[in-house]
């Protein structure tokens, strides 16, 4: 790469520079996403049960069937309500509660004398992760208070095998720890694809790419003047947004190397960059760009690991995906910034960006010199 070639990519690069500064309403959108969106989305977007509403059907009317009745308290629960059983199909039909526990007649009697009695859960599932999360709750604290009131009553004080629990890197099983810096990676794929596309299709539809074609440049100088000056941005955005949003805000803690983390996201935004390019080249306004460019977006974001574990996809489809920048980079950023691991352990992570930025670039670099030819 010559002097003549730096000087021409500089330049260009100040232009798109300019440019960007000039439009107020997509600089406003990148803060609101760096911003608000990630504040909304990780307070909002909980998969942790929270003021779930829940009642009660005690046909047993004992001290350990109140004592269970007593232990669904704030703030996994609302106050637990007495409903009849009579009442339970109308409730869970107009949706007024999320659990229903049915304690069922002898419960107490039945447990004391050595028995197995039965509790019955019902669930309304159209609220699927609360669901889900909050019978399991509900199982341990019926299981937890029967086994002490148990050993209250046997006189002993305690149980054959003690079960400790340590949670590593979340310990208080936050999601907002998780929801607020897979936001922030969404945000760097879909402002990488968005902003770099737009570019080339600004230019398209404003008739400066036949100014362009008179200035003694290249495609690969344009290509990558473009992927510079929009990636410098959004990098800039991602890393603010990482220390005062996640890290200040949100009180997320970060437990890597940021530097690191940097680096990989330049990796990662150099492969997103060349791809939003890459689908401007096969749209002609931004229309068209849009209806490409959105369920590319959203196949990227759902299956790469940042909403659910790749291992629990297809076979197929996890091999697929490694062919993709978003899943190597998903894997890369939860390892750096929650675990804390260093180059030595994810560097496969960040080869594996290079060489799928490499061959997108190459891809795009035709395809971008095949769109400028066109316009001759």
């Amino acid at each position: 790469m010559g002097f003549s070639m730096l000087r021409h990519i500089y330049r260009l690069t100040g232009k798109e520079l300019r440019s960007l500064w000039a439009d107020p309403i997509l600089l406003g959108f990148i803060v609101y996403v760096f911003s608000a969106a990630v504040y909304t989305i990780a307070t909002g977007a909980k998969f942790e049960v929270e003021a779930a509403r829940v009642a009660v059907v005690d046909e047993d009317h004992s001290e350990l069937s109140r004592r269970i009745a007593a232990a669904l308290l704030p703030p996994l629960f609302r106050t637990a309500e007495q409903i009849t059983p009579a009442g339970i199909d109308t409730a869970m039909d107009n949706g007024r509660y999320v659990f229903v526990l049915e304690i069922p007649p002898k419960f107490e009697s039945d447990a004391l004398s050595g028995k197995t009695p039965t509790v019955q859960i019902d669930v309304d599932a159209t609220a699927m992760a609360i669901a889900g999360n909050g019978a399991v709750d509900i199982q341990n604290i019926v299981l937890r208070e029967t086994a002490a009131y148990l050993r209250k009553d046997s006189g002993t004080s305690a149980t054959p095998v003690n079960l400790v629990m340590h949670t590593k890197f979340n310990p208080n099983l936050n999601s907002a720890w998780f929801t607020s810096v897979m936001q922030v990676i969404n945000n760097i794929a879909t402002l990488s694809i968005i902003l770099t596309g737009a570019a080339l299709i600004r230019e398209r539809e404003r008739g400066t790419i036949e100014h362009l074609l008179v200035m003694p440049v290249n495609p690969l100088e344009i290509m990558l003047s473009k992927i510079i000056a929009n990636g410098a941005v959004i990098v800039a955005a991602a890393l603010l947004s990482l220390q005062f949003m996640v890290k200040g805000v949100l009180g997320v803690p970060i437990a890597g190397s940021v530097p690191l983390f940097t680096l990989g996201m330049v990796l990662f935004m150099f492969s997103v960059t060349a791809l939003g390019l890459l689908l401007a080249t096969y749209a002609r306004t931004m229309p068209q760009f849009g209806l490409l460019a959105i369920p590319v977006i959203v196949i990227l974001y759902l299956l790469s690991g940042a909403t659910t574990p790749v291992e629990t996809m297809p076979a197929w489809l996890q091999f697929l995906m490694q062919f993709t920048p978003n899943t190597q980079f998903v894997s890369f950023s939860q390892a750096v910034l929650y675990r804390g691991a260093g180059f030595d352990l994810v560097w496969p992570q960040m080869l594996a960006l290079l060489a799928i930025g490499g061959v997108t670039l190459g891809i795009c670099r035709v395809r971008f010199a095949k769109t400028i030819s066109a316009q001759d």
